[in-house]
């Protein structure tokens, strides 16, 4: 049974920063991805950023491009997310998914099987 457990997440100032991690278990699929998805209050949920896990390529939302870095650790089986230069409208659950297969939407909720509960992302001004 895949799990996926984030952390990370926390209250900061504007123009700060904080790094998410997002741990997962019996995960074993190499040719999926894994993603970072933010849901605000009374908004859809957006994809942030995935990264595909055979060979490592990244995609990121146009409104966090530049400030925001995904990687992966080496065996695969924990995501990061980098957050620099916080801004208000940043704040929103974080949400970890992977997917089994990689289906060429990596930034669209239905490329992925599994989520984890969330953490909580507070950017005041």
């Amino acid at each position: 049974q895949v799990q996926l457990v984030e952390s990370g997440g926390g209250s900061v100032p504007a123009g700060g920063s904080l790094r998410l991690s997002c741990a997962a278990s019996g995960y074993t699929s190499s040719s999926g991805s894994m993603a970072w998805f933010r849901q605000a209050p009374g908004k859809e949920r957006e994809g942030v950023a995935a990264i595909y896990r055979r060979g490592g390529s990244t995609y990121y939302a146009a409104s966090v491009k530049g400030r925001f870095i995904i990687s992966q650790d080496n065996a695969g089986n924990t995501v990061y997310l980098q957050m620099f230069s916080l801004k208000p409208v940043d704040t929103a659950m974080y949400y970890c998914a992977a997917s089994s297969l990689f289906r060429g939407t990596p930034l669209s909720s239905g490329e992925y099987n599994y989520w984890g509960q969330g953490t909580q992302v507070t950017v005041s001004s």
